[in-house]
This record gives C-alpha cells, structure tokens and sequence, in this order.
C-alpha cells in the first residue's frame, strides 16, 4: 500500500438532520420531511426529489410538496449523532480532519496490514454507522481530498464509490463543471457562456484562459482541480479559522429591536466558544440572507484581537446599523456573527473600560455560570420572551 493509492475518503451523512428525523420517529420513513418552518434547514431525500432545497423559503418548498411532513430542528439530537458517527470515525482510523458536524476526511493509507483496503475499510465504516447510529453514509475513496469529495457526491445517497488512480481524469473530465468546488451559480454561468460545460472542457482550455475568464485565483484554482492537483493531506487537529453562529428568523417582517436582540445573543455564544478555546479574534463578521436569498457579508478589523464580549457587540452592531436600510428594503430571513483573525488567547486585549461590570470579570462570571447550570441559565433582558429560532450545533474549535 503505498500513497499514491486511493486512500483518502470522504465520509458524509445523507440529509443529516432530516435523517436523524426519521431515525427517531418510525411515521417519517419514507415520507418527505422538511426540517425548519419558514425557512429550510435540511430535507429528506423525498423533499429533495419534489424540487425542495436547503435555505428555501417554506411556503415556496410547500408549495412544491404539500404532502411534506413539517418538523422542527431538535439541535441536542443531532448534536449527539454526530459525536456518535465521529466516534467511529476516530475508532477507524487516528487520521481525521472533521469539515462540519456531518462529514469528515479520513486517511487509511497507514491500515493497510491491519484492516485492509481503503474501500473494505469504507464498507466497514458505513455498516457499522448504520447499525450503531442507525443512519446511512455516503463514502468517497480516492487519492486526493478533492476527488474523495467529488466520489462521495456522485454516490449520494447511501453510496460508496472508489476512484482507482488510473480511472481519475476519465471519471473526473465527464461530470458537469459544477462539480469543481468553487463553481457555483455565477461561476458556472460564465463558462457556459463560453460552452464550456464539462470538467473536461476546463481542462482543456488551459490556465492562461481561464484566468483571462475568471481571475487569477479562481482560474488557477480551477485548472488545477480540472487536472486532480490537490497535495493537501488530511490534518489532524486543525483549528478552527473562525468561529461564529447563525439564526434563521423566518420571513419577517422582523423589529429592529429583535434583530439587534438576536445580534446580541449570538455574540454572547461566539464570544463565550472562543473563550473556553483560549482564542482572541481581530475580524469581526456579519452575514444576512435577505427574503430573496441573497446573502451579503460586511466585516469590521478591530486594532488587536479580543474575546470581551461589549467589543465584539458594538462592532456588531455598527455593522448591521450599515445595513438596515438594505434589510429594511429587502427583508431579512438569517443573521450570523463570526470572529476571524483568530489568536492565541496570549494575545493582547483592547483597552476597555476599568468598570468590573463591563470588562473581562463580567465575562468569566456569566461563563462560569453557564457552564455549571446550562447555557440557558442566563440569558439577557431583550430576548425575554421572546421566540428563539435554532441554532446550528458545530464542531468544536479542535477536530
């Protein structure tokens, strides 16, 4: 067994959340589910073949499957699958770089004498994930991280599919240029344009013209995907390069007010993950997904990194203050907050305030409480009573 073997795969669960859903109550086999009310956190397989997709609004997915079952997001139930499935993943194999709370990368070039090939060692893992979880896996095995991935798509649902190393542009040259990751509408778009609607066909037109179409960055990029240029290994215990939450709020309209008390709440958990990670963050980052689905980002680069939660929040809230008359034209169904530039917590703070109540003190005191008594045990004045959209479980600052 030697690397250039096929020995990376790509492990991902099918319709996680929706799966999970069905998993749990017997009446939802084989039925379209829809996961999240006004807006689509996730679907079964028999939503997705009725058109519906993740981020839809819900009255047009409804509209295109009436007879789909409306559930809402349990987060602690799909939460706890996940550290299931990863917990095999590591029994697997020690080489594991998590990519979210559904999907991972695993190595097994280095098992071969002890468990095998990579696709046995692959069959292994999805029956025992059926059996201990109770949920399906699609696996990807290839020789590079790019194409595992690319596998593991064309094989969704349930599926696993291998890539031998002398079969890889033949499989690769054949799918539809939306396959390369970092084509998406716009992209792909501008290659049609130029009838360029294969793999191959990128392929074949060369760097210098697929910067001249698309960039220097995205051209390289993409001519070397085109090609299966991909030398990065699977990392173990990679740190997160941000950190950051995000609400679906629904079609709205949504108060001023709500949304600032939203901002604040997702602050108060970002700020806390970073410091029970030991990080300090300079960037702070907001993103929207307005009633059309566009999505906007808008980002503030304070003068040294920090984790004090008032800092964070009033760069927050300049930004959205930016935006309010976009939301207030265009509608708001998501808000996020992310911290990036992320530091060692050894990093220097931002002057603040000597005041005990709004410095580092206060901070360490409501995170000693929630970690004792929940993270519910505290919450501030504005969002009393008022309906809290989910919040997506992720995976921790280390995978």
């Amino acid at each position: 067994m030697f690397v250039s073997d096929a020995h990376i795969l790509h492990a991902d669960l099918d319709a996680f959340y929706a799966s999970v859903e069905q998993r749990d109550h017997p009446r939802l086999r084989g039925r379209p589910v829809i996961v999240g009310g006004g807006v689509v956190l996730a679907c079964s397989y028999e939503a997705k073949r009725r058109g519906v997709r993740t981020a839809m609004g819900g009255r047009q997915a409804r509209a295109l499957c009436p007879e789909a079952v409306v559930v809402p997001p349990r987060m602690p139930a799909y939460s706890a699958a996940s550290k299931a499935v990863f917990a095999i993943f590591r029994d697997t194999t020690p080489v594991v770089e998590g990519l979210s709370i559904d999907e991972a990368f695993l190595d097994v070039g280095g098992l071969y004498r002890i468990a095998g090939a990579p696709v046995g060692i692959a069959e292994r893992l999805r029956q025992r994930i059926r059996a201990e979880v109770g949920l399906a896996i699609t696996v990807g095995v290839a020789r590079t991280k790019f194409l595992a991935k690319v596998a593991s798509g064309v094989a969704k649902p349930d599926g696993l599919l291998l890539v031998p190393p002398d079969e890889e542009l033949a499989f690769l040259h054949a799918l539809p240029v939306e396959r390369l990751w970092g084509v998406g509408t716009v992209t792909a778009a501008k290659l049609h344009a130029h009838r360029v609607s294969t793999v191959g066909q990128v392929a074949r037109l060369g760097e210098a013209t697929l910067v001249s179409l698309l960039g220097e960055g995205q051209g390289r990029h993409l001519h070397a995907l085109a090609h299966n240029r991909d030398p990065r290994p699977v990392v173990v215990g990679r740190r997160r390069r941000s950190i950051g939450a995000q609400r679906a709020l629904g079609r709205g309209p949504h108060p001023q007010a709500f949304v600032e008390a939203v901002l604040a709440d997702l602050v108060d958990r970002v700020s806390r993950r970073m410091r029970a990670a030991g990080r300090t963050g300079r960037t702070v980052v907001l993103r929207l997904r307005f009633a059309d689905f566009a999505r906007v980002t808008r980002s503030h680069t304070l003068a040294r990194p920090t984790s004090h939660t008032q800092t964070l929040l009033d760069a927050a809230r300049r930004l959205h203050s930016a935006s309010v008359s976009d939301i207030a034209n265009r509608g708001l169904t998501l808000v996020g907050i992310a911290v990036s530039n992320l530091d060692d917590d050894g990093s220097l703070q931002l002057e603040l305030p000597f005041e005990v109540t709004s410095g580092a003190e206060l901070d360490s005191a409501l995170d000693k409480v929630r970690d004792r008594f929940g993270s519910a045990a505290l919450t501030r004045a504005s969002l009393l009573g008022r309906r809290q959209g989910p919040t997506a479980p992720l995976l921790p600052d280390s995978t």
